[in-house]
């Protein structure tokens, strides 16, 4: 088969053997991939220092048509991820990244958009960004490109627009908010703030851009929320979850 050029960002790595790696991508035009890279674990490989994880390269692939491993026969690297050389807490939230691109994403189903907002908000975790917000920014973004945006202005259940009453209900097992009559039929339902849903609408919309910026008074409802709600797309709670920031810290 013909090898194809693509760049991607490098989300776990496993060793095969005493010399090789298998290694998941997220490529911009391939989606989610596994391969094999042979020889990567030797002292003098053409792969060294390209497979970190996070790093973001210029491979080059093999795709296979069936269930297979891909073949990984080149990875040049354009940028390694640093945020180990700033804070325990931009590893964290690199970390977080990596695993959201591997749960939310099948193999061989390219979001170019999804790719290109990762690189955003790693590039924003790794330099002078706030990391809380990056991730609070990646997170609504990646659920509207791929389709699990939350419904902010129509109940769930009956359809009718929720009230602009001081607190709303959010069901996340049913994908959003709930007026009064239908919150009792819901199995699990958060009480927020008109002010955390409209951030999220906000942030919800098409045209938002990395870096966000949400008051400090709405993030920790407002990271809540998508967290459950997360958990409900899912069906469990990723790993990096629990090491996400409670608070908006201020950038040193």
């Amino acid at each position: 088969m013909a090898a194809e050029n693509t760049t991607a960002i490098v989300l776990r790595t496993i060793e095969f053997s005493e010399t090789s790696l298998v290694v998941t991508l997220l490529t911009r035009d391939f989606g989610q991939v596994a391969a094999i890279a042979k020889g990567a674990r030797r002292p003098k490989s053409s792969f060294e220092g390209s497979l970190d994880l996070l790093a973001v390269c210029r491979v080059v692939l093999i795709r296979k048509s069936n269930d297979a491993l891909d073949l990984l026969t080149e990875a040049k690297l354009q940028r390694r991820f640093r945020g180990a050389e700033k804070s325990l807490d931009r590893v964290y939230a690199g970390y977080y990244i990596a695993e959201m691109l591997r749960l939310l994403t099948d193999n061989h189903d390219p979001h170019p958009e999804l790719y290109d907002l990762a690189t955003s908000a790693l590039g924003q975790i790794d330099g002078t960004g706030n990391p809380a917000l990056a991730l609070l920014g990646f997170d609504t973004a990646a659920l509207r490109l791929l389709g699990h945006a939350p419904s902010t202005r129509g109940c769930v259940d009956c359809g009718r627009t929720v009230s602009d009453a001081g607190r709303i209900s959010f069901a996340p097992i049913a994908g959003g908010v709930v007026c009064r009559d239908c919150r009792i039929r819901q199995h699990s339902v958060m009480n927020v703030g008109r002010p955390t849903i409209d951030h999220l609408e906000r942030l919800l919309a098409p045209h938002t851009r990395l870096p966000i910026e949400v008051p400090s008074t709405v993030y920790r409802e407002m990271r809540g929320l998508i967290s459950r709600y997360i958990q409900a797309i899912l069906g469990s709670t990723p790993r990096m979850q629990s090491y996400l920031p409670a608070r908006m810290e201020p950038v040193e």
